[in-house]
């Protein structure tokens, strides 16, 4: 995504500064035959789910991230599906008329986007720069550098410093974003209202802005 390198970086920084297809059925089929009569029973049993054990601040963090994932999500689909959607306007387009898309782009997320990350905390700004790396493909100092250049870069990514975080980790789904990336593909399965609601017992809050092509959840 070219365009990702030149439309989202201050999106990207007020994350931190501000603070597939349609779900599947993953139903389980039990048959149950009874051998003394002529009966059979077909049932369909949602699945269970089980986590590794945790106490304490363990299920307190992990209490956290899904919290936060709900919150950050969708709004990292959306900026995919915007990216997407540029890229594909400016195909062909000159050099000037590119440059004026661009700036007409950027003024079109921050509209989309400065209310929704104002309400964010810290950490979910936090974990919102990991889901765009992970729907992106590029980290968030890649994309300042190749905007603003490196200086501009290094500069930003000692303010994300501050904040505690780093804007040159790449998302690692098989390493410390692990649970995050548990928490992906429940939703892309459409299987995630479903562990939110068995934590914390009711629905995940609506996102301001939700995609185009969401993952209906069960």
């Amino acid at each position: 995504m070219r365009l990702l390198r030149k439309t989202i970086p201050a999106i990207l920084l007020s994350c931190v500064l501000l603070s597939s297809a349609a779900a599947q059925d993953n139903d389980s089929i039990v048959v149950v035959y009874a051998p003394d009569t002529d009966t059979t029973v077909i049932e369909s049993i949602p699945p269970v789910y089980v986590s590794a054990r945790r106490k304490g601040k363990e299920w307190r963090k992990y209490y956290r991230l899904v919290h936060n994932f709900a919150k950050t999500y969708p709004y990292a689909l959306v900026a995919k599906e915007k990216l997407e959607e540029a890229d594909s306007n400016i195909s062909g387009m000159q050099k000037r008329k590119q440059n004026r898309y661009i700036n007409s782009f950027q003024d079109e997320l921050f509209a989309t986007f400065e209310k929704p990350l104002r309400d964010l905390t810290i950490s979910q700004g936090k974990l919102l720069l990991r889901l765009i790396d992970r729907e992106a493909g590029l980290t968030s100092y890649n994309i300042v550098k190749d905007y603003k250049g490196k200086v501009a870069a290094g500069f930003w990514q000692g303010v994300a410093r501050l904040f505690g975080s780093d804007m040159k980790r790449p998302y690692d789904k098989d390493g410390e974003d692990r649970q995050t990336e548990e928490l992906v593909i429940l939703y892309q399965k459409g299987e995630f209202n479903r562990l939110y609601r068995s934590v914390f017992g009711k629905n995940p809050p609506e996102p301001a802005v939700r995609p185009k092509k969401d993952y209906p959840q069960k």
